[in-house]
């Protein structure tokens, strides 16, 4: 790792230990459940520090990538033609028509740290946007239990559908293939180490 990598690195460790610690001790599990959309934004900010390509084509996928997602959730939530009939808590901040506007930031991270990832492999590029796509899909897998629970959103008739995760893997592969199509996936250290970060952080809440 160089200078940058190993600063960026440090950050994102420290920012996520302290979630993890923070969240598990009950006096202060709410205050920490209530910076999620902080901590999430925090994590973006570094995804795109640790970038190496910050062109006006990477700008223009970020915007593309969070009208979509946005998109998606509204249809979601307003007419549950997406994943299923569900509405957003109070613990993912500012909402604009109902969908918190992290929402839309967390489907490019997820999207530029799960392809980073997968690009690693030595595969055609369909199935890299295919391995993508479902490893964001696994990721909603992981996440959906303790999503429910920090009131982050809640299921209107409480079961998870699996429409849900079927419209999970599209619009992620969707948008995968535009970000595989136009060259702007980057294979990197930082990206790597954060989406182990989502992963422990969300393993740890299910698991205490």
């Amino acid at each position: 790792m160089n200078r940058k990598e190993i600063i960026l690195s440090s950050i994102l460790v420290i920012f996520y230990l302290v979630g993890i610690i923070g969240t598990h001790i009950s006096i202060y599990k709410p205050t920490f459940l209530g910076l999620s959309s902080f901590n999430l934004l925090l994590s973006f900010v570094i995804v795109f520090l640790a970038r190496a390509n910050k062109s006006i084509f990477f700008i223009r996928f970020i915007g593309f990538a969070f009208i979509v997602g946005m998109l998606a959730e509204w249809i979601g939530v307003h007419t549950s033609l997406l994943f299923g009939s569900y509405s957003y808590g109070k613990n993912l901040g500012f909402k604009l028509l109902d969908v918190p506007l992290i929402i839309g930031i967390n489907w490019v991270m997820l999207t530029v740290v799960t392809s980073s990832l997968v690009n690693r492999i030595n595969i055609v590029v369909n199935a890299k946007v295919f391995l993508s796509a479902l490893l964001m899909t696994l990721f909603d897998v992981l996440m959906e239990p303790v999503a429910i629970r920090s009131d982050f959103w809640i299921w209107n008739n409480g079961i998870i559908p699996f429409y849900n995760y079927v419209c999970w893997f599209f619009i992620s592969m969707g948008i995968q293939k535009v970000y595989f199509h136009y060259k702007l996936v980057e294979s990197n250290k930082v990206h790597d180490l954060l989406f182990f970060n989502l992963i422990i952080f969300f393993t740890s809440l299910i698991l205490f």
